[in-house]
C-alpha cells in the first residue's frame, strides 16, 4: 500500500470493470425491469434491483478503478455483496417456485447451473 491508496489485485480489478460493464450496457433492460409493477410488488426483488443501481452509480462515479483507496475498495465490495446475496437470494426463489409448477423447466435450469462448472443442458 502506498500511503491510502492500495493497489488491486488484477483478478479483482478486471471482475469489477466486468461488473461495470455489465451494469452499464444493460441499464436501459434494468430500467424497463424497474418499470414492470408485477416485479416491483415482491419487495425482495425491489431490494435487488435498489442494490444493483447503487452498485451501478458507485461504480460510474469512480474514474479509475484501479488505483482505489482501501476504504472505497472495501465500501465497494460491500456494495457488490449486498448485490450478490440477493441475486443468489432471487435465483433459488425462482428455482423453488419452478420445481414446483414447472418441473420441466426447473430441470433444464439445474442442468445449466450458474453455480457448477460442469454444467451442461445435457441429460446425464
Amino acid at each position: 500500500m502506498v500511503g491510502d491508496v492500495a493497489f488491486v489485485p488484477i483478478e479483482v480489478l478486471l471482475v469489477t470493470l466486468l461488473i461495470h460493464r455489465l451494469l452499464h450496457e444493460e441499464r436501459d433492460f434494468l430500467v424497463r425491469v424497474l418499470e414492470n409493477p408485477l416485479l416491483l410488488e415482491h419487495e425482495s426483488f425491489t431490494e435487488l434491483m435498489q442494490a444493483v443501481f447503487h452498485l451501478a452509480e458507485e461504480l460510474e462515479s469512480r474514474k479509475d478503478l484501479s488505483s482505489l483507496p482501501a476504504s472505497e475498495r472495501s465500501h465497494l465490495s460491500l456494495d457488490m455483496k449486498r448485490v450478490y446475496t440477493r441475486l443468489v437470494t432471487q435465483w433459488l426463489l425462482y428455482m423453488r417456485y419452478l420445481k414446483d409448477h414447472y418441473p420441466y423447466l426447473f430441470s433444464l435450469a439445474m442442468r445449466t447451473n450458474p453455480f457448477d462448472e460442469d454444467a451442461g443442458p445435457e441429460m446425464k
